[in-house]
């Protein structure tokens, strides 16, 4: 079976650790779009791992890992990454790591293009990592970007890079930004690139292979529905395709390919950066960070909190095609007496059930809620959904209704074996 998992909020939903549960059935893991602006945090056997750009199946042994074209590829990130990794007792060998060749690369100053878009924008700024992800992304779509096939030219690619870099000091001195010398960033590149040579391959036909020879495929989504350049909270988004759409177009493997979607959310809501958050609530936020949650596996920074929306959830639903959600962090809410779901917005005194594309109705979109009774117990001991509390269930029940979509799994604490399968 081909699995889709993908976020259906503002990224952060735990689908590292959604991922790594079902990896133990897969054959492949593939990640096909974002960058290391991506955090995936997954404890395995009392171990926690970080992983950026490393699909979250380089845990397991015997398994093949993909990192897809529509991927952007910091070279100098992913050789620390893989060093951290490997520190940890994790070998990460070719047979078990593949990049294809037409993965664009982020180079040094892509990152310094970011900080200067971010400071042009002043009090309208996104909240990027500054990892230098969209600028990599708008090279790409300016056709003037440097693909991993590129570097194995290395005359070609350092006259590219000197290009690249006599265009961005341009712009980099308006900003008084660091200006960057083109032989020395090629030499970085390439001093990381020799790492990664023996991962390069065309990676399209590794995967139609496994797919018609019956291997089970897992795509592991990065960011969130909500963080899509088309149906996230533009223009507070990422710059790729996160939903489901975008693990296709960026493995090459079709539609046809796909038997199932899981759409991961948390059992509230969270979100990093700047943008709309209509159910964010101060209370939840203290009290989730005073647990020492909701800090970004990728920045650190803390999250805003708030009660779960539906009305994301339900778009997040209908663009992904997900066939199940897991519900991940239940064990969050388990001490609180009453608990708050927003069904729908009013917006100018009009009902709302799905999420606006007009970005200035968001300041004035007021949640509607339906309030239900909390549990107040400990859930994280549970190791078979019949044992949640009856109103845990009620609440995972209603969260199911008004999305749409059945419950598959639900998480109740961060280890792999906190995860419960709903029969």
């Amino acid at each position: 079976m081909n699995t889709i998992v993908t976020g259906l909020q503002w990224g952060d939903e735990g689908k590292g650790k959604i991922v790594d549960y079902l990896t133990e059935s897969a054959d492949v893991v593939v990640r096909g779009q974002g960058g290391n602006n991506a955090g995936h945090t997954v404890i395995a056997r009392g171990t926690k791992y970080i992983l950026h750009l490393l699909p979250s199946g380089i845990l397991w042994d015997g398994k093949t890992n993909v990192i897809g074209n529509g991927v952007v590829l910091d070279p100098i990130g992913l050789v620390a990454e893989i060093a951290r990794i490997e520190a940890q007792g994790v070998a990460i060998t070719p047979e078990k790591l593949l990049i294809s060749d037409r993965a664009h690369v982020v180079l040094p100053l892509h990152k310094e293009l970011d900080a200067a878009r971010e400071a042009a924008l002043g009090d309208r700024k996104i909240g990027t990592t500054k990892r230098g992800i969209g600028p990599t992304y708008a090279d790409k779509i300016n056709r003037c970007g440097l693909r991993v096939a590129d570097l194995l030219d290395e005359a070609y690619a350092r006259e590219m890079i000197a290009l690249r870099t006599a265009d961005a000091n341009e712009v980099l001195a308006r900003f008084d930004l660091p200006t960057f010398d083109a032989t020395q960033q090629a030499d970085e590149i390439y001093k990381a690139f020799e790492r990664l040579r023996p991962h390069i391959s065309n990676t399209i036909p590794v995967l139609h292979d496994a797919w018609k020879a019956g291997r089970n495929i897992l795509f592991e989504g990065a960011q969130g529905t909500l963080l899509d350049i088309d149906f996230g909270t533009y223009p507070f988004v990422t710059s790729s395709n996160t939903t489901a759409g975008g693990c296709c177009t960026g493995s090459g493997l079709p539609p046809t390919a796909i038997d199932q979607v899981v759409g991961v959310c948390k059992a509230y809501t969270t979100r990093v950066g700047g943008g709309p958050f209509p159910t964010v609530d101060e209370g939840l936020s203290q009290y989730l960070h005073d647990l020492g949650r909701e800090f970004g596996a990728t920045t650190g920074r803390p999250r805003g909190c708030g009660w779960l929306d539906a009305v994301l959830l339900r778009q997040g639903c209908m663009v992904n095609g997900a066939t199940g959600l897991a519900v991940t962090n239940l064990d969050g809410l388990d001490n609180y007496q009453t608990l708050q779901i927003c069904v729908a917005y009013e917006i100018d005194g009009t009902r709302h059930d799905l999420a606006p594309a007009d970005r200035h109705a968001w300041d004035r979109a007021v949640p509607i809620y339906e309030e239900l009774p909390g549990w107040m117990s400990d859930t994280s001991g549970c190791t078979d959904y019949a044992e949640l509390p009856e109103n845990a269930k009620a609440y995972l029940l209603r969260l199911s209704e008004l999305c749409d979509t059945p419950i598959q799994f639900v998480g109740v604490g961060p280890d792999r074996s906190q995860t419960l399968v709903v029969s």
